[in-house]
């Protein structure tokens, strides 16, 4: 009998208390998970992998199928984001102080507009994982 009367006070599982209470559960763990990754991910980098490229660049096209499309997922991705420059339009105002280059593709290392690292052409993908590497070591002998 107890439990009868416990369930007859509780709010109708479709009407707007219940749908509002579920909803407001919801925000809060939704927020809660937010503030753990952002606590668990340190501080923020402004390092980015820029890459130089342009129309008809077989490296680059090359590049992308073995590597571009999981870049973003891995460790050295979320170190150093990828962002493609096309060398024949106009060179971004932020990337004044990086010399620009005629041989795509280009990959250099920039941290808070600093050039750290550069690597000209696409070695394939065996070669290229181990000379990003040796790049993403500088940006860490630059931040201690």
């Amino acid at each position: 009998m107890w439990q009868q009367q416990t369930s007859d006070r509780r709010p109708d599982a479709g009407s707007k208390q219940a749908v509002a209470s579920k909803t407001r559960g919801k925000n809060v763990r939704i927020l809660v998970s937010l503030l753990a990754l952002a606590l668990m991910a340190g501080p923020l980098q402004a390092a980015e992998l820029v890459m130089l490229e342009q129309p008809g660049c077989v490296w680059c096209a090359r590049w992308h199928e073995e590597v571009g499309a999981a870049y973003p997922n891995t460790p050295e991705g979320q170190v150093a984001p990828l962002r493609a420059v096309d060398i024949t339009g106009p060179w971004p105002e932020d990337l004044d102080d990086i010399a620009r280059e005629r041989l795509t593709p280009t990959f250099v290392l920039v941290e808070n507009g600093v050039e750290l690292a550069r690597l000209r052409g696409y070695p394939g993908a065996h070669f290229f994982w181990p000379l990003l590497a040796e790049m993403l070591g500088k940006l860490e002998k630059a931040t201690n």
